[in-house]
């Protein structure tokens, strides 16, 4: 089972939540999962500990129920953010200086292994989750929660933006760029691309020279 977020309360037998934090959040499986910290203790240090181990919020009691409910809500809501910024399979282009996450290292290893293996018909679920080393639903509720799109989604996600890159740097025809990202119809192919953006990619081509 994996939650849509996680309460956990520190001043817990044998682990307590400091440890179960930084576990979850070290862990590929489970690193996305928002994680909000109760304790009792409202010194700083406490506070400070709980924020390294990667908690998402940190609560000291007793609180308002209300209060809790509206944390819940906001890392629902950037959640929803982040699966905008990770959902639309361009993520190697967004390059910056900042520390990689364990969720843009994820989805950058499974981009790079698509655009790899394009035009290879071995490329499915089963492939991509032994490069990862995850099971079949383990991938599937990993990549759902960042990019809120299924496998099969995101690698048409992927192939698609690639044609557009290739439509705007190169002088292959349209059927060609089909073949290339991986489609062995032209006409699924435009269907497809005029799905994702609301234009066929001619009109993308044709928009851009002028």
């Amino acid at each position: 089972m994996i939650p849509d977020i996680i309460i956990s309360d520190v001043m817990m037998p044998e682990k307590n939540g400091f440890e179960v934090c930084d576990v979850l959040k070290k862990d590929e499986r489970t690193s996305h999962i928002p994680i909000i910290m109760l304790t009792a203790k409202a010194d700083m240090s406490s506070k400070i500990e709980g924020l390294e181990t990667g908690a998402d919020a940190y609560m000291t009691k007793p609180f308002e129920k209300k209060e809790l409910i509206i944390r819940m809500e906001k890392l629902l809501e950037l959640r929803k953010k982040l699966q905008d910024y990770y959902g639309d399979g361009t993520i190697e282009t967004k390059q910056n200086n900042e520390p990689k996450s364990i969720e843009y290292t994820f989805i950058t290893k499974i981009q790079s292994y698509i655009e790899a293996h394009f035009q290879d018909p071995e490329l499915s679920v089963t492939t991509i989750s032994d490069v990862l080393n995850l099971n079949h639903s383990q991938l599937y509720r990993k990549l759902k929660a960042i990019t809120g799109k299924t496998l099969s989604q995101f690698i048409r996600s992927v192939r698609l933006q690639k044609s557009i890159h290739l439509i705007q740097t190169t002088d292959l025809t349209i059927a060609e760029i089909a073949y290339e990202v991986g489609y062995n119809d032209p006409n699924y192919f435009t269907r497809s691309f005029k799905k994702e953006f609301g234009k066929v990619p001619g009109n993308l081509r044709n928009t851009d020279s002028n």
